[in-house]
């Protein structure tokens, strides 16, 4: 205290930016020499400041003049790295802040280096840019592996380029592989240990609700879990069942598991919808994960869109959780949309157990990487306390569809009648 009492009012202001002295030792980045620095960590460790403090040193000691900077999303860079209230900009101090360009998708600072902002959603982005330092954040979320391929062959100006990822853990192929890398370097950390900056009635709240759960082993504690025991689904099968592009395709259906919650409603389940599609080889495409916390105008909403956007042929909702509420609040955005109705009479594992066959007999790919659908397949075993898997539910309803006993719904029942009685399948949703 006499130390920061006896400070000028400039010292006192430069003192707070000086991340070294405020930083705990594991956001600091590692020595050596080192291509990627891997930081594993959990909810609200403080991996967003270690990432943004990092590329403000770079800049600084004029490291790099060329950022990438890419996360999951368009607004995830912009309103999580760049924004954020830990992001480079609440970082930078006045006399070296950058400026953000949004129009043009870059920071500026007054030494002349740049950062660019890149979406993981849009790999084709990193296609020709050239970086010597990037900053890529929760790249365990990201729905296209090839935007990391492409940010890795842009790293190619100065003398040792490096990349730093700030992530919590998810057991992909990709976040294995990288830290297994030789030129890696690993940190790891949990939500407990930046306790003083987070809110007392988060920490409580989280303790309570996933102490002890494989979900809060992994958000909290960052550890990159194996396959549950008793999942219809393991990790190495999904790696053999990822695919580039579909072929093309003689059917696609938008299956929904809906949910009567509001959005906002923080304890509310997720809506499951996937796209699926059935291939003129016969064998099943899961083309879309659009799954989320939605209210019911929101989920209905997106199964719309969807519809429209993959040009499908078929709406297919589960009817336990609404009845026929659930076809009039899709309709309520197109009254032509073809919805068939289905009823789960039987329990969700048993449900899904004919669609896991499929897996194993290799009748169905992944298109592209859908990473929070593939993390409830391999840890959703059925056991008490399991959280519902309603985006494996939409899966399950989709692929039966498609696959199974197209012409019903749940076996025995009798087929589906839409409004007019006339067969809610793919004669009607053809328009024949």
């Amino acid at each position: 205290m006499k130390i920061v009492q006896a400070l000028s009012p400039e010292e006192r202001q430069r003192a707070l930016y000086l991340w070294k002295f405020w930083a705990r030792p594991n956001q600091i980045n590692p020595p050596g020499d080192w291509f990627v620095w891997l930081i594993l960590a959990g909810r609200g460790f403080g991996k967003t400041r270690s990432g943004a403090e990092w590329v403000r040193q770079q800049v600084e000691t004029g490291r790099a003049k060329r950022i990438a900077l890419v996360g999951r999303s368009s607004p995830d860079v912009r309103d999580v790295m760049v924004n954020g209230e830990s992001g480079i900009l609440a970082c930078s101090p006045p006399w070296f802040r950058p400026t953000y360009v949004s129009n043009q998708r870059v920071l500026k600072w007054p030494n002349g280096a740049i950062a660019t902002l890149y979406s993981a959603d849009e790999p084709n982005q990193l296609r020709g840019p050239q970086h010597d330092a990037a900053w890529a954040d929760e790249l365990a979320a990201w729905n296209y592996p090839d935007a990391w391929d492409q940010l890795l062959l842009g790293l190619r100006l100065g003398k040792s380029p490096q990349v730093v990822v700030t992530t919590t853990p998810r057991p992909t192929k990709l976040i294995r592989s990288l830290a297994n890398e030789d030129t890696t370097r690993v940190t790891s950390g949990n939500t407990f240990e930046n306790a003083a900056n987070l809110a007392p009635n988060f920490l409580r709240k989280v303790r309570q609700k996933y102490e002890g759960t494989r979900l809060g082993r992994q958000e909290l504690y960052a550890e990159i879990l194996d396959d549950t025991p008793g999942a219809l689904w393991t990790r190495a099968q999904l790696e053999l069942a990822f695919l580039r592009k579909a072929p093309p395709l003689k059917r696609i259906v938008v299956s929904i598991d809906p949910s009567a919650s509001e959005a906002d409603d923080e304890e509310a389940d997720e809506a499951g919808i996937v796209v699926t599609g059935l291939g003129e080889d016969d064998r099943g495409y899961v083309l879309a994960d659009l799954s989320g916390q939605y209210s019911p105008e929101g989920w209905s909403a997106r199964a719309a869109e969807a519809y429209r956007f993959y040009e499908a042929d078929l709406i297919v909702a589960e009817k336990n959780n609404g009845g026929e509420m659930v076809r009039y609040t899709i309709r309520t955005h197109d009254k032509n949309l073809p919805v068939k109705l289905v009823h789960a009479s039987r329990g969700k594992r048993t449900r899904a157990e004919p669609i896991g066959a499929l897996y194993e007999q290799k009748k169905v790919s992944h298109v592209g990487s859908l990473p929070k659908l593939e993390d409830e397949m391999c840890t959703w075993s059925n056991l008490a306390g399991d959280p519902s898997p309603n985006r494996i539910d939409a899966l399950v309803w989709g692929l039966t569809e498609l696959m199974l006993h197209p012409d019903r719904g749940e076996a025995g029942e009798p087929p589906p009648q839409d409004d007019d009685g006339r067969w809610s399948g793919y004669t009607e949703a053809r328009g024949f």
